[in-house]
């Protein structure tokens, strides 16, 4: 199939790109480059620079015959949530919409879109939590992301457009970026092999669902053979706090200090921990990756790439 990837230079898309293209799919990438990275752009992938609520998006369906989308592309930052709302809305929803429109006036295949289980449900009535629990969002980036996700059985019904949603857990990997808001494993690994100060928003009791980027990327591939038009939790169904995580790194790296504990982040839930129940029976998809592996492959790339 000639599949188009959207935010394929960033984290979880160039890794989803790669797997593609080693299926033997012909891969075209649109990436604004906001937070994207040139390096991560597979050299077998096809590389269009341009937003996803760009006017000539059409053009470029048509022009590389667009069978399937795999959309990864978004505004992803809570904390710019909170500053610029409009931004998320105009991106996340506006922009996905315009990808809805390409879809169906090119009778695409189907769609793959991340959403976001650390966001949508936000301060969740229980644990693990799955599918059926009520989305109620409490930053605007949460907001963008489970309201374009109400869009896609609506164009299934209008128009059969076919789809699977991810509600993604924090997916932590190489090529993660350790210079932005979201990963922190990524984040403390830098800083720690920098010998840098490490700095704890809040208590560090704040408790996470870690998958690592493979178990993530399998998913994907299994949700582009059959399309499911519903949403998943990916999930370890394990949480881990953030103090833990430090201490973590702190013995894998040999990193000597302590950490400097600063103030909560604003939008940012206590407990956020998925379950993956859903997606294992329709697709027997379970992770693979245990933490202690994937801290260790995360370390290694960004001590080899990064310092």
């Amino acid at each position: 199939m000639n599949i188009l990837v959207t935010g394929g230079g960033g984290f979880i898309g160039s890794n989803i790109a790669d797997a593609y293209l080693l299926a033997g799919h012909k891969v075209i990438i649109i990436d604004d480059m906001s937070t994207g990275r040139k390096q991560n752009i597979p050299k077998n992938a096809e590389f269009v620079e341009m937003d996803i609520r760009d006017s000539n998006l059409n053009d470029l369906f048509k022009d590389y015959r667009i069978n399937f989308v795999n959309h990864q592309a978004a505004r992803g930052d809570v904390r710019g949530s909170v500053e610029n709302p409009k931004e998320y809305v105009d991106v996340n929803i506006m922009g996905g919409v315009n990808l809805l429109e390409c879809c169906v006036k090119n009778d695409v295949n189907g769609i793959i879109y991340s959403s976001t289980g650390g966001c949508v449900y936000g301060e969740p009535l229980y644990c693990p939590t799955d599918e059926s629990h009520p989305m109620r969002p409490i930053d605007p980036y949460g907001s963008s992301k489970a309201s374009f996700e109400l869009y896609l059985p609506v164009f299934k019904q209008l128009y059969n457009l076919q789809y699977t949603i991810f509600r993604y857990p924090n997916v932590y990997g190489p090529r993660q970026n350790p210079f932005g808001e979201a990963g922190v494993i990524s984040i403390f690994s830098s800083r720690m092999l920098k010998k840098q100060k490490v700095i704890i928003n809040g208590s560090g009791l704040q408790e996470r669902d870690y998958v690592y980027i493979s178990d993530v990327v399998k998913a994907n591939m299994m949700a582009t053979e059959k399309m499911g038009n519903t949403v998943y939790n990916l999930s370890s169904g394990i949480g881990t706090n953030v103090n833990k995580i430090f201490l973590l790194l702190k013995t894998l790296i040999d990193y000597k200090n302590d950490p400097i504990y600063g103030p909560k982040k604003p939008g940012e839930v206590s407990r956020s921990i998925l379950s993956a129940k859903k997606i294992k029976k329709s697709l027997n998809w379970v992770p693979q990756v245990t933490i202690d592996y994937g801290f260790q492959k995360t370390v290694e790339y960004i001590r080899d790439s990064e310092i």
